[in-house]
């Protein structure tokens, strides 16, 4: 329209909870905005003859009401928002000019100048939307304006682009899944967390790159150095915790992988529920399967292995406090993950082969596993503990038992067995 062409677009935000939006079409359009329409809480009508499997499923979930038939003046009747974005232009024309009527704020897929609104470049960092949109027709560039949108998400989600928060921070702790070692593979929220961060408490095996890259005024503290006194290791970092968020700091707990993954973090979780402190908890990735996969081992294969068990192997198969069913892990076909247990290797394949373990079954150590430092170690079940005192392997290293630890780019494909593998 004339009117628009020397005039720029008005940014706001529509809050559309519990009000109605009618969506005209039903393809890729549809299936990329409606989860975003969903989020906002809007009362959504989809009106198509068709729909994508992806659009289908949202209708089938209950999260939109779906009219199956084109569109008819009158279905925008009491709309607030409406995005037109069906294959018949002629529909759209129609629906266009109902919108234009009703007053009803209209995003045209096919003709943005025939549009009363435009979609911009959006993208979230936990409850901040960034949205980009270029407000004048003549400078329309849809993928500038995503590229834009990419470059300031990863510039605040990586900190390049210092944004601090101007208000107090909630007092707390977070439990921060580092994941198996290279920086890069903590998540997205780990990483904001850390930023964010007034006291961060890091276990060993966390990783630590990330603690160069905190602020100067951030107190850091290396939980094996905690002096625990009468306390046991754990009971100080707890009190540690505690004390610092009583204090009305903001406290994140990094370790290394996944807090629950023996990680003893529902320990420090229960403490602090105790004490009324609140804890978030953020998943990490878990080096059972991120090293292996880093090493080109894959804890499952069709037809190989389809299935995987993880044991701690921080206490020998003859000792009384172990809670390990051995002779039940020897019997499994599939993949054996051991964590902690480069020392106590031997004692264990020794007693998965008096179960029955095949002495001749492939086993891989990985060895500071996604690092720089990374090595693997290759063996079978009756030589492992021998090799790994040859080769030196240390602590931290996952060992992988089982046949897929000769499987690898450059084996064979396995043959196929049935259509639901």
């Amino acid at each position: 329209m004339a009117e628009h062409a020397d005039h720029p677009a008005y940014p706001v935000g529509l809050r559309l909870h519990g009000r109605r939006v009618v969506v005209v079409g039903g393809g890729q359009v549809a299936q990329r905005r409606l989860p975003q329409l969903i989020a906002t809480g809007a009362v959504i009508t989809l009106i198509s003859p068709s729909a994508t499997p992806s659009v289908e499923a949202m209708a089938d979930a209950g999260e939109i009401r779906w009219e199956r038939r084109r569109y008819r003046d009158g279905d925008l009747a009491d709309t607030w928002y409406a995005l037109v974005a069906s294959s018949d232009t002629t529909a759209n024309d129609a629906a266009s000019a109902e919108a234009e009527r009703t007053r009803t704020w209209c995003v045209r897929a096919d003709d943005a100048e025939a549009a009363t609104a435009w979609t911009p470049a959006t993208g979230r960092i936990d409850n901040i939307t960034v949205a980009v949109l270029n407000t004048t027709p003549q400078g329309r560039d849809p993928r500038h304006s995503a590229a834009l949108r990419d470059a300031i998400v990863e510039g605040l989600r990586d900190g390049t682009i210092a944004a601090p928060h101007h208000r107090n921070h909630t007092p707390g702790v977070a439990l921060v899944g580092g994941g198996p070692g290279d920086p890069d593979l903590i998540t997205v929220r780990g990483r904001r967390l850390l930023a964010e961060a007034d006291v961060v408490i890091a276990d060993r095996l966390g990783p630590r790159d990330l603690l160069d890259e905190l602020p100067p005024h951030v107190e850091v503290i290396d939980a094996a150095k905690i002096p625990y006194g009468r306390f046991m290791a754990q009971e100080a970092i707890n009190q540690a915790l505690i004390e610092h968020a009583k204090a009305g700091r903001s406290v994140v707990r990094l370790k290394g992988g996944d807090p629950f993954v023996f990680g003893r973090g529902m320990e420090e979780a229960q403490a602090l529920a105790a004490e009324g402190i609140p804890c978030t908890v953020v998943p990490g990735i878990s080096s059972t399967i991120s090293v292996p996969g880093a090493a080109g081992i894959p804890v499952t294969h069709r037809g190989v292995a389809h299935e995987f068990t993880v044991v701690s192997g921080h206490v020998a198969p003859e000792d009384p406090r172990s809670l390990v069913d051995w002779p039940a892990i020897a019997r499994l076909r599939g993949t054996l993950v051991l964590l902690m247990a480069v020392d106590k290797i031997g004692a264990i394949a020794a007693a998965l082969i008096a179960h029955g373990k095949d002495p001749a079954t492939p086993v891989a150590l990985v060895q500071e596993g996604t690092t720089a430092a990374q090595r693997r170690v290759d063996a079978t079940l009756a030589d492992v503990g021998e090799r790994a005192v040859a080769e030196d392997v240390r602590p931290p290293a996952v060992i992988v038992i089982g046949e897929v630890v000769a499987v690898g780019p450059d084996s064979a494909p396995a043959p196929v067995q049935d259509a639901a593998e």
